[in-house]
């Protein structure tokens, strides 16, 4: 489902980060594989009805997944498609690419993805990494730093 309303799709901020998934009153996730889903399936989907569910499925069924080596450990069985239910080769592709860029960046975690956004010195080669991705928009890369804690200014 697509929705005209952008702000509709996002989910409330707060400052908390607790393992699993967000609460209606966060957004982001202590979860590597979450992230690159979450950041993958927004394009023009409505959050609440079809992102959040897949994501929360994705926390629960690969809660090994929260690293970049453990996603990749979980993308190597095949299986995203059926945990998420989503059946685009497209977007299945996008998060295939968006976690080489992880892998070859050396981000393995929550706090190094947020080290690597928050450090001007890395951030522009992050930021031109993942804007390689096909799909990944400057309003992804934003919603990237979003999920992963990053807040203006930071």
């Amino acid at each position: 489902m697509t929705t005209d309303s952008d702000a509709a799709n996002l989910p409330a901020f707060s400052d908390s980060h607790g393992a699993g998934a967000p609460s209606e009153e966060s957004r982001g996730w202590d979860h590597i594989g979450a992230i690159i889903v979450d950041a993958t399936l927004q394009r023009r989907q409505n959050y609440h009805e079809t992102v959040k569910p897949r994501v929360d499925a994705l926390v629960a069924a690969w809660p090994d997944a929260a690293t970049t080596s453990g996603f990749r450990q979980r993308l190597d069985t095949g299986k995203l498609s059926e945990v998420i239910d989503w059946p685009s080769p497209g977007r299945l592709a996008q998060v295939e690419d968006t976690t080489c860029v992880f892998e070859r960046l050396g981000i393995e975690t929550l706090t190094e993805l947020r080290g690597a956004l928050s450090d001007p010195a890395t951030r522009t080669a992050l930021r031109e990494a993942l804007a390689a991705v096909r799909h990944v928009s400057p309003k992804t890369l934003d919603y990237i730093d979003t999920l992963a804690g990053i807040t203006m200014g930071s």
